[in-house]
Order: structure tokens, then sequence, then C-alpha cells
């Protein structure tokens, strides 16, 4: 008996009660989109040729969320129902056995371990299908699960469709299907649109099957709160809380700091390593990567960023898509904006904005300045106040910047410009042209001094009160 799987991810629908003009599964939980999180549970049961998921609304989106992770898909233009959704996708299915495990893409906290055990429950079953469900305090919006006298299950009713006596029930269909595919596609042409909504309900099947001679099982869950779908922004942030609980909890098991954890937000993709210490507030977010020893002070934002062992962020910084190196220092009240590489050693101080800047080791830009567009050599010292005009209203230019070059405070250095190593440009110089290796190099007016001036103008001119 062929006991692989084929996981069919239904993600078509817009999701009405999200009030939302997304699709309901583009939505983000724990730094990922639901469907991601869906897709992710499915890779761990099966090859990504062996997962499908359904589209329709903004498909191209939806697609565009999991394509790189190598799945399948199925175009689902009119959405007639969760059945509807298997028969569109009949043509790339069928012809594959095994089982097929069937569920939404909006469960983003379904357990793989619990998907593992339906999969093995199935194959020892001998039934035709297995189906997951729960005892809930309030089943509304849910399917009831319908038996007979001895326990069997016989049908499962859709909210829509139930009886005030069906509607009593509290064991609840949660949407998580495992079949043995033959019978499936055997039987897919039975089910009819006969109910309130006009739609082709997968729950249908399990009526089909029974009428056919075929037994079903169902398989009870644990903790149903894990396998319920986000139907509203209230779900969304409890779902999103579990997920940022659960990372800063593996964190912090494998030897990284994290103060006051209920406060700090770590994406589900984040790396960071031993000894590292997260203040209070911060948030690690994306692809981060963060190496041992760091301290990423209070209420900052580090987002697709590389930072290397031994960096110390101060408080209320914002790094992007950038990477520092060992041992650097940046802020407090930093900005590294996008695409900067700070070099091992290299200091950022407050109220700097970096900007695609090339930074080098020892190098020191410690409070006030914008560099954009910069490649700035090796302990070369950034004066307070020193801005690189990169942007001339048409196009942006670089600045090159030598070794050991000392740029004074209130510094105007006007793109395309180049400084030559050990260079020193005066305090409050406007730098237009090249300036050799080891110059002086001064843009200023000369100081004019009017002795008395001050005083006779207040002579001549009495203030007014």
């Amino acid at each position: 008996m062929d006991t692989r799987v084929t996981v069919v991810i239904l993600a078509a629908g817009l999701g009405t009660r999200m009030k939302s003009r997304r699709a309901k599964v583009l939505h983000e939980a724990g730094g990922r989109t639901l469907v991601e999180h869906a897709v992710d549970t499915a890779l761990t049961l099966t090859a990504p040729e062996r997962v499908f998921v359904v589209i329709g609304h903004q498909a191209d989106q939806v697609r565009s969320a999991v394509e790189s992770l190598g799945v399948q898909f199925i175009q689902q233009t009119e959405q007639k129902g969760t059945g509807h959704a298997l028969i569109a996708g009949r043509g790339s299915l069928e012809h594959i056995g095994g089982l097929l495990m069937v569920y939404y893409g909006d469960c983003p906290l379904i357990p793989a371990t619990l998907l593992a055990a339906l999969m093995d429950h199935q194959n020892g079953s001998g039934a035709a299908a297995t189906l997951v469900t729960a005892e809930l305090e309030d089943p509304t919006g849910y399917g009831r699960i319908i038996r007979d006298a001895a326990g069997t299950v016989r049908a499962i009713v859709e909210q829509k469709a139930a009886t005030p006596e069906q509607l009593a029930v509290r064991e609840a269909n949660v949407g998580i299907y495992c079949f043995q595919a033959d019978p499936f596609w055997k039987h897919i042409d039975e089910l009819r649109p006969n109910n309130p909504a006009r739609e082709y309900y997968l729950t249908d099947m399990i009526e089909i099957l029974i009428r056919a001679g075929h037994t079903i099982d169902a398989f009870g869950a644990g903790n149903p709160m894990e396998l319920l779908g986000i139907n509203n922004r209230v779900e969304l942030a409890a779902a999103d809380r579990t997920f940022r609980d659960r990372k800063v909890r593996e964190l912090m098991l494998g030897g990284v700091t994290v103060e006051k954890p209920e406060t700090v937000s770590v994406d589900h993709a984040v790396s960071i390593g031993i000894d590292t210490v997260i203040e209070p507030f911060a948030q690690i977010l994306g692809n981060t990567k963060i190496g041992e020893a760091c301290r990423v002070g209070a209420c900052s934002i580090v987002r697709d960023s590389e930072l290397s062992d031994g960096v110390q962020v101060g408080p209320f910084t914002i790094i992007n898509e950038s990477r520092v190196g060992a041992g650097a220092q940046v802020g407090p009240y930093s900005r590294l904006r996008l695409d900067n590489d700070v070099a091992p050693g290299a200091h950022i101080g407050n109220f700097v904005e970096l900007k695609k800047t090339r930074m080098g080791a020892g190098a020191k830009a410690n409070h006030l300045a914008y560099l954009g567009d910069s490649i700035i050599g090796e302990n070369v010292n950034i004066g307070a106040g020193t801005i690189t005009c990169n942007y001339d209203g048409r196009a942006k230019h670089q600045t090159k910047i030598g070794k050991g070059v000392f740029v004074g405070s209130n510094s105007t250095l006007v793109a395309p410009v180049e400084i030559g190593d050990g260079a020193y440009l005066a305090a409050g110089s406007v730098i237009t042209d090249p300036v050799p290796p080891d110059s002086l190099a001064l843009g200023r007016a000369r100081q004019v001094v009017k002795e008395n001036w001050a005083r006779k103008r207040r002579e001549k001119t009495p203030a007014k009160r």
C-alpha cells in the first residue's frame, strides 16, 4: 500500500470576516504569512512536489508568498466551496496515489506532529478517511459531527445547513482530512451543490463514502486551539503572540538572554547566538542573524540584517538590510537605513544615519551625521554635523573617503567627490573638489571681525519693549 501523502492546502478565499482588502492567508503571524506557516507544516510530511496550494483571490500574491518553497498550485477561479477546490485540482491530483490530506491555509498553529499522527492513524485504520474533530465550547461556524447510536461517524453537517438539534452538537469538524486517494477520486463526481449556499462541500464526501460502504474514522485533537482558523484580527493577534512566545522561549533555552520577554518581538526565521542580550521592547525581524555575545538595546528594531559577534546596538536604533562587523558599536538613536556594511570595530553614534554606505574598520561617526552612498576607509573620523550630499535632484552620486581621514564638524561633502588617504578637512568646509592624500582642505569664507559693530548698532537702534 502506498503510504505517501499528498497535501492540499485550501488558500483561495478572501476571508470576509477579516474585514481586509488582502486575502486572509496573506496576513502575518510571527513574521510570516499564514499560508507560509501552512506550507512549512506540509513540508515536514512530504516533498514539495506533493504539496498543492489552492489559489483564487489575489492568486498572484499568494503564489509569490510560497513559490520559492517549490510547491505546486491549483487555480480555483470561482470559489464554489471546499469540494470544488478539489474538483478544480483533479487533473493534477487524481493520478497520485497514497493518502490525500486536506487542510486550510488560515490555520498556522497546526502541529506537524498531529498531522503525522493523523497519517499513521489513517494508514492503520483501514478506513476510507479520517477527519480531525474537537469538542468546542462554542462551535459556531464549524460543521457538526453527526454520529449514530453506536458512535460511528455518519456525516458532517455545515452550520448553514444544520437543524437546531444538530447545531446543539459540540463536536466540530476542524477542517483537517486524511483520505485514501483512490476511493476519494472514484466518488468525487457524486458531490452536488445541494445546500443553501449552492456550494460543493468537501464534508459531503464523508456521507458519500459511507453510502459506498466505506468506514470513516475520527481523530480527536489534543489542543483544539492549535487547530482553529484565523477569522478576525483578534484571532490573528493571538496566533502572533503564540508564535512569538514560542520563539523567545526557544532562544532563551538556547542561551540567549531576553529581558522582559513578554515585550520583545522576534520573527520565526531569526537566529541569535549564545550570550547575546536582547533588551526590553526590541524587535528582531525578518531573516536577521545575530552572532554571539551581542547586545541589542531597548526599543531597537533590527530587520533582515546580519550582526557579527560582539556587536553592541544602543537603545532606539534601527538597522535594516545591513551588515555589522564584529565588535562594532551602533547607536543609541542611530539609523542604518538600507544596504550598509559596517566593518569590525567601527562606531556609529547617536543621530547618525547611513544609507548604502561602507564604513571601514575602526572608522567613527559618533554623532549627528548623514552618510549616504559613501565608501569610508579605515580609521576615518567623521565630525558631528557632517553630511554627504549624494543627491543632485536627478541622480545619486558617491563619496569616497580614504583611510585615516579626519573630517571636521559641520563639513559638507558634495558628491561625486573623493578624499585621499590621510587628508584633513577643516570644520565647516564645503568640499566640492577632490582632495589629494595628506592634504588640508578648507572650503569656507574667511572670517571677518568688525570691532564695536554690535555696540554701535544697539546705540543707534534702541531695543523695542
